[in-house]
């Protein structure tokens, strides 16, 4: 079968593959532990999930992993549509390979870019923004249209700023952050990926920004305990939440649910958004479930965001193109 408008041959060269895996590799991942792995051919990718890269004790079942490869699947579509690419995706294809997060097959490739195009600019622009963000409300239209982004890729977004809502899933945070806290395994586990710099994952202890001198806040401090030369900063005073869910919570949710992220975080980069994650009551399987909507019960929730307009931040580190792939031997 021919494709109307496209090429005959849809082997790409390797700039072409530089570009792609490059704007794979600039996906969010937990703790910017960046878990993943690509085996290239002509006209072929597949990602894989690098267990060695896991929170054994934060993500025991592997959730944030695959949410954060599926981040860097749609990032990869998202690249190739920029070339002019129709990859057909197929997640989790292969069930006696379960490190085997997608498998994209390069069969045709058409003149233009594609719809997902117009979000390329904003891979190397995204940041995770942990400043305080500007006292201003984000616009009902702007809502609309992350939530519908979210919609297109089989999830859905609520995204929060009455303070009753707000302050709900706020306790729900604190209550989460005792809990880690209290867990050695856990702080440790956790302060293996932030450092003084110098390496090519993880976070930068210069990237965690200010701690709110607000108690209500909703924050993630990673830092593993007290520093006397870090700065506390006043946050916005009613603060953006938004939830991402899906319907369901199978393995394939989870890599669903990270492109759906990161179609949001990227429509938010290219309308000025920033955006933090406080994930800390997903890791808590009693405190998951509260994180859903009183309102209405619906769906399992994958990641917990605060949103908002914040000052430009630099890059958190990425490792080399060379250690993200490995050539097919066929």
């Amino acid at each position: 079968m021919t494709v109307p408008g496209a090429r005959p041959l849809a082997r790409f060269t390797d700039e072409e593959l530089q570009v792609m895996l490059r704007s794979a590799g600039r996906a969010p991942s937990v703790h910017n532990t960046q878990p993943w792995e690509f085996v290239v051919s002509r006209t072929r990718i597949d990602l894989y999930a690098d267990p060695r890269r896991q929170l054994r004790r934060a993500d025991p079942t592997g959730r944030s992993l695959l949410v954060s490869c599926g981040a860097a699947l749609f990032n990869l579509r998202v690249a190739a549509e920029q070339l002019g690419f129709r990859p057909r995706v197929r997640r989790l294809p292969d069930r006696d390979a379960p490190t085997l997060v997608a498998s994209l097959a390069f069969d045709h490739r058409l003149h233009d870019p594609g719809d997902l195009a117009e979000l390329y600019p904003a891979v190397e622009l995204r940041r995770t923004n942990r400043l305080p963000f500007e006292e201003r409300p984000v616009e009902d239209a702007l809502v609309s249209r992350l939530c519908h982004e979210a919609a297109l890729e089989n999830a859905m977004l609520r995204v929060y700023s009455d303070p009753d809502e707000v302050l709900r899933l706020v306790k729900l945070v604190h209550d989460a952050d005792s809990r880690m806290h209290a867990d050695p395994a856990v702080t440790a586990e956790r302060a293996g990926w932030i450092h003084r710099g110098g390496r090519d994952d993880g976070i930068p202890a210069s990237a965690l920004g200010p701690r709110p001198e607000q108690v209500h806040m909703p924050f993630r401090d990673l830092a593993a305990g007290p520093d006397p030369g870090r700065e506390n900063a006043r946050f916005e005073r009613t603060p953006t939440i938004a939830v991402l869910s899906t319907r369901h919570d199978t393995v394939t949710d989870w890599v669903r649910a990270g492109e759906a992220l990161e179609r949001v975080l990227l429509a938010a980069t290219t309308a000025g958004l920033s955006a933090s994650f406080v994930n800390q009551p997903l890791e808590i399987e009693e405190l998951r479930w509260l994180v859903r909507s009183p309102m209405t019960g619906i769906g399992h929730p994958q990641m917990v965001m605060r949103v908002g307009y914040g000052r430009p931040v630099p890059p958190t580190p990425r490792r080399p193109l060379e250690d993200l792939f490995r050539v097919h031997p066929d």
